[in-house]
């Protein structure tokens, strides 16, 4: 059963990524065919890396764009810097808050107030600590117009540093693919979807008729669930890969991503302890037993485990090299899978243990999470 999952998935989900479209092989938009877009994005407490992508956010080359930028309760820096480069820069604006009201995220609530500021005919979605190179926008209206898009979601150059950082993104990578089959986004057919916080591009009236972020308030994977909403509701979606246009230091090193993604791995498998159990067991089983069955097991079953082995080595491969990293690393492939089953059970047993999330500086109890589940 595992080498057929590698055969009949894994081939077909490389295939698949190796044929989404790239953001660098469109054209930039003429400044006649840009309708105005609104980039929004909410912070807190950002002092670190924010400057450094305000500098990008400010340089981009668009004809008709608004920077809303909405200070979610900050408390360092934060709103000084959006302040400075307001008071420099026309086209930012910023926004403080400062009282979260019952029933909401912090971050859903900083982006829902964005967009009830905002103008334009495009929405981005973004987050705070994202780069974009200036003609990033131009070309993917381009896209986007071209596939005839409601939603359009950018995969990122994740910037990796160590060996241990490289391991567990590339792996996380590599999951994700498996897991969302980003390819099939753009099948109006098929129920995959995604939708990734570092870019996320829709149509004004898809936003609206979705329901907004008030459809989302007390989802922890928003972003995602954002995907999911606009495939539900029947427009047309879909993933590209950036690179180089669209960037992030996502973590500083695989401490911080463990613990960062602590509050979100339970709160993608919608609370459900038995799913989260489930996906534990299916990691562990599809990418980490074959590896220790090609030299303790014998006869059909090394033969099997061989065959899941070079497949999962392969498709890891390609990941690897999309994500700027040295193919080499699809060889760190179980220890991949063994860390990311600890970040699941980690997240999950967290999570009960704490009773719900603490997120932003907020706590937000597990019933009203589940409550809130897209």
């Amino acid at each position: 059963m595992v080498a057929a999952f590698w055969v009949l998935h894994g081939i077909r989900v490389a295939y698949g990524a190796r044929r989404l479209p790239w953001l660098k092989y469109f054209e930039p938009a003429q400044d006649a065919a840009c309708p105005s877009i609104s980039l929004i994005f909410a912070a807190r407490d950002e002092e670190e890396k924010l400057p450094a992508a305000l500098a990008t956010l400010v340089r981009i080359d668009y004809p008709h764009l608004e920077i809303i930028a909405v200070d979610d309760r900050s408390l360092d820096a934060t709103g000084r810097i959006l302040d400075e480069f307001a008071a420099d820069h026309p086209r930012l604006r910023a926004t403080h808050i400062s009282e979260l009201p019952n029933g909401w995220l912090g971050k859903t609530h900083a982006l829902q107030k964005g967009y009830e500021t905002s103008s334009g005919e495009w929405l981005l979605f973004t987050d705070a600590d994202v780069r974009f190179q200036p003609d990033v926008l131009r070309r993917a209206i381009t896209l986007a117009e071209q596939n005839t898009l409601d939603h359009l979601t950018l995969l990122c150059n994740v910037e990796m540093r160590g060996f241990w950082e490289k391991t567990l993104i590339s792996f996380f990578a590599l999951a994700f693919h498996l897991t969302a089959d980003a390819y099939r986004v753009s099948d109006p057919n098929s129920r995959a979807y995604v939708g990734v916080g570092a870019f996320q591009l829709l149509r004004r009236s898809t936003y609206e008729a979705i329901g907004t972020h008030r459809r989302l308030a007390m989802e922890v994977v928003d972003d995602m669930k954002l995907g999911k909403l606009v495939k539900q509701c029947g427009f047309r979606s879909g993933v590209a890969l950036a690179q180089e246009y669209v960037a992030v230091r996502w973590q500083e090193g695989a401490g911080d991503v463990i613990r960062g993604v602590t509050k979100n791995f339970f709160a993608a498998f919608d609370y459900n302890f038995a799913l989260a159990a489930g996906v534990i067991t299916g990691l562990l089983l599809l990418n980490a037993v074959p590896f220790f069955a090609v030299f303790a097991a014998h006869g059909w079953i090394r033969i099997c485990s061989a065959i899941a082995v070079v497949i999962a080595l392969f498709v890891h491969g390609t990941v690897a090299a999309v994500t700027k990293i040295s193919p080499l690393y699809a060889l760190t492939h179980p220890i991949g899978a063994v860390l990311l089953s600890y970040m699941v059970a980690r997240s999950v047993a967290v999570t009960l243990w704490q009773g719900g999330v603490t997120w932003r500086g907020t706590f937000y109890p597990l019933d009203e999470l589940k409550r809130g589940v897209v």
